[in-house]
């Protein structure tokens, strides 16, 4: 089996370790276990010194992206597995992922059902970005912003650059995939409470989770977003011009405005699907 390094970002969570790293080393035996304190205020890195895992320290609070970015940097392994150190995802289940990777993929996430999401809010939403994440990708995306996942290093690597320091690092990485053209697959896992009190916050993820919709695009194929809309405009702008041709006799300026802003719009779309490749210009390398 290739060398496996598990990276655990975690922010306050010594209550949560304190069961989560036995189990884990019992579930992985030999494997790189890596805890990035981001952080904490909390006794994390006292926890963790009481076990054989590998600790690094932020000075301050850089993000969980930010943390998962240091942990890929530091690891050892070939075979990356990411996940929270709040007791929501279960070490028995690294296994079936690493299974799962050995079949040929090049990244497993853990896909958690409706029941285990925390909230029927989150619930929702994460539905809707699955289903439009799976337009955008032409394939179906069963958990887009699930953090329990096992990667090739050497592929996760060479999209560091694009990840957000943030909460939506999930995303951002499996739109990459997918846009690179490397095979990802889902395996089903239940994900119990997490232990401790979350660092989500309804208002300010509320706007986060809002831009993940245009960050989907923008990740995988810009003009795939931007074209409806720019038809949209079209569409109305003619309607507006045939109704005011109609019953009033001229073109309006209102049809115009529309017009242009359909041509915009595309072109918009245009540009960003350019750049977007261009970011993707050296991933077979």
């Amino acid at each position: 089996m290739k060398n496996i390094s598990i990276i655990l970002p975690a922010k306050n969570e010594a209550a949560s370790l304190k069961t989560l790293l036995p189990a884990l080393t019992l579930a992985i035996p030999g494997a790189e276990i890596i805890i990035v304190d981001d952080g904490s205020a909390d006794d994390t890195v006292d926890v963790c010194r009481a076990f054989q895992v590998k600790v690094i320290s932020h000075p301050y609070s850089m993000g969980n992206g930010a943390a998962v970015k240091t942990g890929a940097r530091a690891a050892q392994g070939d075979i990356l597995v990411f996940m929270d150190a709040d007791g929501q995802h279960k070490p028995e289940d690294v296994p079936r992922l690493l299974q799962k990777l050995s079949e040929g993929y090049d990244m497993v996430v853990g896909a958690r059902s409706r029941e285990s999401q925390a909230g029927a809010h989150r619930a929702a939403a994460n539905g809707f970005y699955n289903r439009l994440a799976s337009w955008m990708v032409n394939q179906k995306i069963a958990d887009l912003t699930s953090g329990f996942r096992a990667v090739s290093a050497k592929k996760f690597r060479q999209f560091l650059y694009l990840l957000p320091n943030g909460f939506s690092y999930p995303t951002t990485t499996t739109m990459s995939f997918f846009r690179a053209g490397y095979p990802v697959a889902y395996v089903p896992v239940e994900a119990p409470r997490r232990i401790g009190k979350s660092h989500m916050r309804l208002m300010r993820d509320g706007v986060r989770f809002f831009l993940i919709i245009f960050k989907i695009g923008t990740l995988y194929s810009p003009l795939k977003l931007f074209f409806p809309v720019s038809l949209s405009f079209f569409s109305v702008g003619l309607l507006y011009y045939i109704y005011s041709y109609v019953y009033f006799n001229r073109f309006s300026n209102m049809s115009v405005l529309l017009f242009i802003s359909s041509v915009l719009t595309f072109l918009i779309g245009l540009v960003s699907e350019q750049i977007t490749s261009l970011n993707y210009k050296d991933s077979d390398r």
